[in-house]
């Protein structure tokens, strides 16, 4: 007797926002706590915190930790790296604050990285390393800035540098030599890692196996609802693997497979309890996000999931902007709302809007009260 195919339950919208906003923790006010040690809970959750050089406003890692703890204070993510060395920061889809104890998941990456280097910054060869290597150990941990003996080259990539001694720098530490101890602005400060964890002897490294349950372990926690292509953002090879792994926890019924309203072909995965009915909510909450927040940073789920396509065009002639520079959606409740294109004011201890687009067509006064009560907390944190 055949088998009746199974039925595969379909997440509305909302439940599936829901579901991911839980996640990621954006719908409760205090989530952490406060102070350093809700930075590193933060990072713990999240598996990642981005870092980009655009600092137009506060840069994202800043950003994207205030949206999550309402007492942040940049000190603590300093504390939280220099002092208790709780995060380091390392590779992800890009360079990211990522939790220290979870450092055996990226130490294959660092093995490998040593027998063949990949990142487009890991210019010099093992000679030129292994002597800059022998003056950290000797003399202590040093920045670029120290380092004085550099001729001039000409780039060879848009972000490289002119500096040999910079693509040293990053090979080292792409290679898990070198950690960065101190981060002070984007000004990295280079330690051996081994000295500045304090180790007598390395973690274990992860095995293969073991990195892959990371990944989806990492992205089940921080998206609750999970696909492919959310697993593995920027990271295609590793799709086969997790593929089998999921497949595998389907089987012995730890992951339900569901599929999401409107979304044509790509199955999505969730543990059995995040589809339990969720508690009434409480207040809406205002967030304004950065736009390489968790949330906002993987463009085709947040259309399916929110309606809401995001165009990052700071690299946009300014007349092919549709939202501006830097836009940023403002998340209210389970909505994206409108997109604001800030400026900080350092010197005129200012916020500038540059442009402001509602995507509601008819914005209440409470739903605009309630921005703009966001907007004046934001230019706090802005300013410091």
């Amino acid at each position: 007797m055949a088998t009746r195919p199974r039925k595969i339950p379909e997440l509305g919208k909302a439940q599936a926002r829901s579901i991911w906003l839980t996640a990621q923790k954006l719908d409760i006010r205090e989530p952490f706590g406060a102070g350093p040690a809700a930075t590193s809970a933060a990072v713990a959750h999240l598996g990642y915190v981005q870092i980009d050089t655009i600092n137009v406003i506060e840069r994202c890692h800043h950003h994207i930790l205030y949206s999550r703890i309402p007492s942040y204070r940049r000190a603590d993510l300093v504390q939280a790296q220099s002092a208790d060395k709780a995060v380091f920061e390392y590779w992800t889809h890009a360079l990211s604050y990522v939790p220290s104890a979870d450092i055996r998941y990226f130490l294959p990456a660092m093995k490998a990285h040593r027998a063949e280097p990949k990142r487009w910054s890991s210019v010099g060869g093992g000679e030129e390393a292994r002597k800059l290597l022998a003056r950290i150990r000797k003399e202590g941990a040093l920045t670029i800035r120290d380092i004085d003996t550099d001729v001039l080259v000409e780039k060879t990539h848009l972000w490289a540098s002119k500096k040999p001694s910079k693509g040293l720098l990053e090979r080292a530490f792409y290679d898990g030599e070198l950690v960065i101890s101190v981060r002070s602005g984007m000004l990295k400060t280079y330690e051996l890692m081994d000295r500045h964890f304090g180790w007598e002897k390395r973690p274990a490294p992860a095995s293969e196996r073991q990195v892959v349950a990371y990944k989806l372990d990492r992205a089940l926690r921080a998206q609750g609802v999970v696909s492919l292509d959310s697993i593995c953002h920027l990271d295609a090879p590793s799709k086969k693997a997790v593929a089998e792994l999921i497949a595998a926890r389907v089987k012995r019924r730890q992951l339900v497979e569901v599929t999401i309203e409107g979304a044509s072909t790509s199955p999505h995965w969730a543990a059995p309890e995040m589809l339990e009915p969720a508690a009434p909510g409480g207040e809406e909450l205002v967030h304004i996000l950065s736009p390489f927040d968790p949330l906002i940073i993987q463009r085709k789920r947040l259309k399916l999931f929110f309606g809401y396509e995001h165009l990052f065009e700071a690299y946009l002639p300014k007349e092919k902007r549709v939202f501006g520079y830097f836009g940023l959606p403002v998340l209210a409740g389970d909505r994206i709302v409108a997109v604001a294109d800030l400026k900080t004011d350092r010197a005129g201890r200012k916020l500038l809007i540059q442009q402001w687009t509602w995507l509601e067509p008819a914005p209440s006064a409470e739903l605009r009260r309630r921005v703009d009560a966001e907007m004046e907390r934001f230019e706090r944190f802005q300013l410091g």
